[in-house]
């Protein structure tokens, strides 16, 4: 499935009103069918939809939301009760007990409720809400898109800068990728976002430590503008607010396009890339480095290496960090270094090299052992041995290198 965004331009107060509506009515069925889950014994995903029914009968805003619409929401739920399950299932320590939401920002329709102009420049909600027509502001790519696939769904998104619609198309992105024989491995860290085994590195912007003089301003104006049970919520306070969230959205987009762009890169110049697997959930309990570890977004960042390693088929490792900084890559042996200390100086080998750069050297040697690739003396020589795809010892892999022989020649 591929997603594209556009947004909702050209469309009068009571049309966003009446969004902000369909979006409640979604709200409200999907707490409905958490609530109906908890206080009854096996239910199911039918049984959720049969409840939709019974919700449109009784209520009439629910009745305005569209069917399609109306299942959806219910689907939202039983994503969150089968997650749930499944987290039980193998035993984790945080369940994820499915909850209720109180702030809802969305409706996602399927291939009912909505109808699109020939020219696709301009969306019509046809159901009880009477959103009618909007223009939709995309660019020439998803313009394209909306012309030749096939759409199964349609999500309203609402953001701090106005209303998008995100189109689900039903197809699957592939392209040719350009094959070099390059191999890399990837140190995450602070001091550097990334550096790899032939000690280049990348540092990262802090988007939130540039805009936190401005956060720090707008969330001063906001506070003086609500108190609570003393001063209430004024139209200059929401315009305060939406001002305040203009912020959070832009850092938000820098730290995306920035990952993408880094992602691509990477990808595009090796055909294998081996990252560290960081448990951010653990490290960000370290309030001494957790504003700085949120700021670097490590997670979107894997998220998009495994994204176009799909894409290009390219192979993609996460191995664990286990005793990456602490084992010397030239000799192996292992002493404890503590964070302030950047240099990793062997006394087995007497070797000298920059505390991540080893750290780099080690996470390749990992993931080129899973796929079953030696690799030695910052070469690609090597051969192809019987290696699970898998991987070992929590090591995942996102994607292989399977019957491409263009691939396997960059390494033999």
């Amino acid at each position: 499935m591929i997603v594209r965004e556009a947004k909702l331009l050209k469309g009068t107060k009571e049309q966003y009103q009446a969004l902000d509506n369909a979006i409640r009515a979604a709200q409200f069925i999907r707490n409905k069918a958490v609530r109906y889950w908890m206080d009854n014994k096996e239910v199911g995903k039918a049984d959720l939809y049969k409840l939709c029914s019974y919700l449109a009968s009784e209520f009439d805003f629910a009745l305005k939301l569209n069917s399609a619409a109306r299942q959806a929401s219910a689907e939202r739920a039983w994503a969150a009760i089968s997650s749930f399950y499944k987290r039980c299932k193998k035993q984790e320590k945080k369940k994820g007990y499915p909850k209720f939401k109180k702030h809802c920002r969305s409706v996602e329709y399927k291939v009912s409720g909505w109808k699109l102009s020939d020219d696709c420049k301009i969306i019509t909600f046809t159901d009880g809400f009477k959103i009618g027509s909007l223009s939709v502001f995309c660019n020439s790519s998803t313009r394209e898109d909306l012309h030749r696939l096939k759409i199964n769904r349609v999500r309203v998104v609402k953001k701090a800068d106005g209303y998008h619609v995100q189109f689900c198309f039903d197809a699957e992105r592939k392209e040719e990728g350009v094959y070099t024989g390059n191999v890399v491995g990837l140190d995450l860290g602070l001091k550097y976002f990334t550096k790899d085994q032939n000690n280049n590195a990348v540092i990262y912007p802090q988007f939130f430590r540039k805009s936190e003089r401005r956060l720090k301003k707008a969330q001063k104006r906001l506070s003086k503008k609500f108190v609570k049970g003393k001063k209430p919520q004024s139209n200059n306070y929401h315009r305060a607010r939406k001002k305040l969230a203009l912020i959070h959205l832009k850092i938000t987009r820098q730290r995306k396009d920035w990952a993408i762009k880094q992602a691509r890169c990477v990808v595009h110049s090796n055909d294998v890339i081996v990252y560290e697997d960081l448990k951010i959930a653990n490290m960000v309990k370290n309030h001494h480095l957790a504003k700085s570890i949120s700021d670097a977004s490590w997670y979107q960042f894997t998220q998009w290496l495994e994204y176009y390693g799909k894409i290009w088929d390219k192979a993609v490792v996460a191995v664990t960090p286990a005793y990456t900084s602490q084992d010397c890559s030239n000799c192996g042996h292992r002493f404890k270094k503590s964070l302030s200390n950047r240099t990793h100086s062997c006394s087995s080998c007497g070797i000298e090299i920059c505390r991540d750069t080893n750290a780099a050297i080690n996470i390749l040697n990992k993931g080129m052992k899973i796929l079953g690739v030696e690799w030695q003396n910052n070469s690609t020589q090597g051969h192809w041995e019987s290696a699970s795809k898998d991987g070992k010892h929590g090591e995942k892999t996102t994607n292989t290198i399977d019957g491409k022989p263009d691939i396997a020649s960059g390494f033999l």
